[in-house]
């Protein structure tokens, strides 16, 4: 543009075939980005996050060993962890919490294909108001659009991991134990649905930190594509 301009200003000394000449020369040269290019540039910049990050959820201590994301006790059964702790059944509820986060890391390798799907469905506009909108938009537009088939799809697979590593077994016991304490206030929560959403979040969560590197990191582009689009937005 700066040279456009320029040749503007001298455009008295030249003549009128030879300016549009010239300007046409200089646009040509001017980088541009497709709407092929955005949505093969943001779809590769989704698949690398879930490769990299929704991937490393499913590995032995994906969850548990990752403070982001790690699933701890709800609201209302922190006071369970407190008192079985002060009446000498630490060891049980640190059973209890590491079995939510081994269903969480089982439950996440049905992520994927359904993250393809949302990925293969994305239109030209979806893609370029996501590599032009806010730093998490990408994210989003995952959460927006597969939340209730991972729902639907993490829910059973946490509740038959339970009961595989007995985790139903355990917290039965901690919640019998807890609710035989005299003067407590009993309580019977749903395990399995707590879980799903968390680990629902931990996904999401996950996207979101290598999008924002991605956004943020010029070093993480690490293709010519990546590197194209995401100018783009630098440049908003």
């Amino acid at each position: 543009m700066k040279k456009i301009i320029l040749l503007l200003l001298i455009m008295p000394t030249i003549s009128s075939a030879q300016l549009k000449n010239t300007i046409k020369k200089v646009i040509s040269k001017t980088p541009t980005v497709s709407a092929i290019d955005i949505s093969n540039g943001l779809k590769e910049a989704l698949d690398k996050g879930i490769k990299k990050q929704v991937v490393k959820l499913t590995q032995k201590d994906g969850f548990y060993k990752n403070e982001l994301v790690k699933i701890v006790l709800p609201e209302e059964l922190q006071k369970v962890d407190t008192r079985l702790r002060q009446i000498g059944l630490s060891s049980l509820a640190d059973e209890g919490i590491l079995l939510l986060n081994r269903a969480a890391e089982d439950a996440v390798k049905e992520a994927t294909p359904i993250f393809v799907d949302a990925i293969k469905n994305m239109t030209f506009t979806d893609a370029k108001n996501i590599v032009l909108g806010q730093e998490n938009a990408a994210t989003n537009y995952l959460q927006s659009t597969t939340s209730v088939a991972l729902y639907a799809s993490f829910n059973p697979v946490i509740k038959n991991s339970l009961a595989k590593v007995g985790a139903d077994k355990i917290w039965n016991q901690i919640i019998t134990k807890y609710n035989s304490i005299p003067l407590v206030k009993k309580i019977n929560p749903d395990i399995a649905e707590y879980t799903t959403n968390k680990t629902l979040a931990g996904v999401y969560k996950m996207i979101a930190v290598e999008e924002k590197e991605i956004r943020t990191n010029l070093t993480s582009r690490n293709s010519d594509l990546l590197k194209k689009v995401f100018a783009l937005q630098d440049k908003k």
